[in-house]
């Protein structure tokens, strides 16, 4: 199936991507885009039935570590620092009025 990109299509495309493009640029483009159209048409035919899908080629799995609390609460040992301490909390200067 042969794709035709026209002149307005590349001049589109151009635009989206803030090249400005000489013509000879334009017809290279024109062709490129074509070629690549046409290579996912042909990827469209393929067999596809019993392929699960994926979202990378390589198997990932989680690589993040379990979360876990190593320090427990030092609330208190924090406001010991602090210059003032209310309800358990920070008390610092009002920024705005």
């Amino acid at each position: 199936m042969a794709n035709i990109i026209n002149d307005e299509t590349i001049e589109y495309v151009g635009i989206l991507a803030k090249l400005e493009l000489s013509e000879e640029e334009r017809e290279q483009a024109k062709s490129d885009m074509g070629r690549m159209l046409d290579y996912i048409d042909k990827l469209g035919e393929l067999d596809t039935v019993g392929v699960p899908p994926m979202s990378h080629v390589f198997p990932v799995q989680n690589v993040f570590r379990e979360d876990v609390v190593t320090n427990g609460d030092l609330r208190e040992q924090m406001l010991s620092n602090a210059p003032k301490e209310k309800d358990g909390m920070f008390v610092v200067p009002r920024t705005f009025e």
